[in-house]
């Protein structure tokens, strides 16, 4: 079996063709990472319905014309904040809420409905620890001319007011090596722009070639990478990545938050090797209203391991083959651990056991057709809202922000076009109760569920075309809120009252 962890850039159409036709459906650019926000309705307590138990402004400004496409705050997306023009909030504390209570009847991380063990983050098996003094060959220090050193530095137990951490340092730098298949260099030669992406119009390698994270394959990257310190490696538009200093706190057994806590931009946890989980959003929206994905619009603007730098943070928004390597994740069996999330619970890999897949629950609006309960009234069109996106009984609202219809288009800051078919904006997803009941690999709102031997924990989501390729689905990661409870210790230390922000 193929197994990908980017998209292959030069099948864009297909690959959004191929997720949207994976995900379940009613009856069925440049690295900006900030983005405009759309309040959440206030609504009571959550429910958490059925539980299974089986970038900022580093980049270049484009000759595009994106004026309908709508992105009113200049942030800092910097490895722990970002500052919004709009609101001056920081990115993982956007809003003050109170501290969820704690859950009495909720099994803690170390403990599940049947009292097992589960994975959590004071393993230091489950990190990927640099106890060589291992450092990057083309990535250096910022203060001084020494490679820096990758992966995580130390993994610490700590008690905090009366609760257990995992205390993490890690520089955010990765030690990938890739090899370079037929397939990849394919999807570096389809590039829609690669005549001026790259210096030379083409790529500078060949299928065989061995290539360290950062080394140059031939890009115009952006002119914050030096000449052998990683210029080349990265598409036109993101900065390159510095030895941005990770020290975050992750509770060794988390609980069940007791209200909403909706992700926002910016750090989201960690993956394994110290590097950043950053959510779906890419901070760009359509009107205001229509909020594009990362892994949709930002397709042509992440290296060969599907990843990239806001304000020299280097991170994921989806899952990669490459992290999917280093942790020996070929689909033989339940996937290990990916990586942490700032309330503490484990995110795995896209494999729910050998040869099946972790399902998203999250389903695609039905925009087509004009009497469904998810569209809009007319073939196509984005002139409505769902009144929430977690219960699709309540309906629809129109909107004076329409977004693009269906067979429309969208330019991404890097100046790529993009047709917006049903699933290229958030706005177009909402949770499909009745999937997350169906058990199984089917995943709830929070993209997780529980088993017998993790307790609950939460999966990356791909869907697998004919030929074996593996697609990030909706939502990529986790949530798009956090099932757990956060604190003021936690990476992340307040929930946002704004989708994605």
């Amino acid at each position: 079996m193929k197994i990908i962890g980017y998209f292959l850039a030069g099948f864009l159409a297909w690959t959004v063709a191929a997720e949207v036709a994976a995900q379940p459906s009613p009856n069925s650019g440049r690295n900006n990472d900030q983005r405009s926000v759309r309040e959440i309705p206030v609504r009571g307590p959550v429910s958490r319905g059925p539980q299974n138990n089986a970038d900022s402004d580093n980049t270049e400004t484009s000759d595009t014309d994106t004026s309908n496409n709508s992105s009113t705050e200049s942030g800092d997306d910097s490895t722990e904040t970002l500052e919004e023009t709009t609101n001056s909030s920081n990115e993982n504390n956007t809003e003050t809420g109170e501290e969820p209570e704690d859950s009495s009847d909720t099994p803690t991380d170390n403990e599940n409905s049947e009292g097992n063990t589960q994975d959590s983050a004071d393993s230091e098996s489950a990190w990927i620890l640099n106890s060589s003094g291992e450092r990057a060959p083309f990535i250096y220090e910022s203060n001084s001319n020494e490679q820096v050193l990758v992966n995580v530095q130390s993994v610490e137990s700590v008690s905090l007011n009366g609760r257990e951490y995992s205390r993490i340092t890690a520089t955010g730098i990765p030690n990938y090596k890739i090899e370079i298949t037929q397939e990849i260099l394919d999807s570096l030669l389809n590039r829609p722009k690669a005549y001026s992406d790259f210096l030379s119009g083409s790529p500078m390698v060949q299928v065989g070639d061995v290539i360290s994270f950062g080394e140059n394959i031939g890009y115009r990257s952006n002119s914050s990478c030096g000449a052998d310190a990683g210029y080349g490696f990265w598409p036109p538009g993101p900065v390159c990545p510095e030895n941005v200093a990770h020290e975050g706190y992750i509770p060794n057994s988390p609980e069940a938050a007791t209200e909403d806590c909706e992700t926002g931009l910016g750090v989201q946890g960690y993956w394994v090797n110290g590097t950043s989980i950053y959510q779906w959003s890419d901070g760009q929206s359509v009107n205001n209203t229509w909020h594009t994905l990362a892994p949709f619009a930002e397709v042509y603007d992440v290296d060969i391991c599907g990843g990239h730098a806001a304000n020299g943070d280097y991170h994921h928004h989806f899952y990669s083959s490459c992290l999917a390597e280093l942790v020996g994740d070929d689909g033989s069996g339940h996937s290990p651990v990916y990586g942490y999330t700032a309330d503490g619970y484990a995110i795995y890999g896209p494999w729910e056991d050998a040869g099946v897949l972790a399902q998203s629950s999250w389903a695609i609006r039905d925009y087509d057709n004009p009497n469904s309960a998810s569209g809009c009234g007319e073939a196509g069109a984005r002139t409505c809202l769902l009144v929430d996106e977690y219960n699709i009984d309540l309906g629809v609202v129109s909107t004076n922000s329409s977004g693009p219809s269906t067979d429309g288009s969208y330019s991404s800051l890097s100046g790529n076009e993009f047709t917006t078919s049903a699933g290229f904006f958030y706005e177009d997803y909402y949770w499909d109760a009745n999937l997350t009941a169906r058990g199984g690999a089917y995943l709830d709102q929070y993209n997780g569920h529980s088993d017998s031997e993790r307790g609950y924990h939460y999966h990356l989501t791909v869907s697998e075309d004919n030929s074996g390729k593996l697609i990030p689905a909706f939502p990529f990661t986790f949530g798009p809120r956090f099932y757990g409870r956060l604190d003021d210790q936690t990476i992340v230390n307040r929930c946002s009252t704004t989708v994605g922000r």
